[in-house]
């Protein structure tokens, strides 16, 4: 069985999504979380700015629709307050192995949600078992 061409990708997102958590966790109590959504933000801005600057000189047009504009804002302040919500998470003290499985897939859940009922993505058996062992698996990881 040949994988998706978008699963390396979707791996070593991933992968930074794993390390985020870790850093977060390592600045925690290290930093005020103000400071640390700073410094966020400027590493996001910075790579954003680098993008733009090397699509620009390689003369790929840019280009935006407002529905375009509105969600790409939604996704920084959607992404904004995730890192809050990280910091705050793991400076009341949660340990990483339970909370930053709770918050991910607690979160595939409802964007799972929202391909099958906004998107109209399929519906399966298959899919509705793999929803069931994601609830296992929180209930698990979180009951201890």
């Amino acid at each position: 069985m040949r994988l998706p061409s978008w699963i390396l990708y979707a791996s070593i997102t991933a992968l930074f999504l794993a390390l985020a958590d870790s850093f977060i966790k390592f600045a925690s109590g290290r930093l005020s979380n103000s400071l640390g959504l700073l410094f966020y933000g400027f590493c996001t801005f910075a790579s954003g700015l680098g993008w733009v600057a090397v699509q620009h000189f390689r003369g790929v047009p840019l280009s935006a629709q407002p529905l375009g504009i509105l969600c790409a804002l939604g996704v920084g302040i959607s992404f904004s307050a995730v890192t809050v919500g990280l910091y705050l998470t793991f400076g009341a003290g949660a340990p990483i192995s339970v909370a930053s499985p709770f918050i991910r897939l607690g979160g595939l859940v409802v964007a799972s949600l929202v391909g099958l009922t906004i998107l109209g993505e399929p519906f399966s058996l298959r899919y509705a078992a793999g929803m069931l062992l994601i609830f296992l698996g929180l209930y698990l990881v979180v009951a201890r």
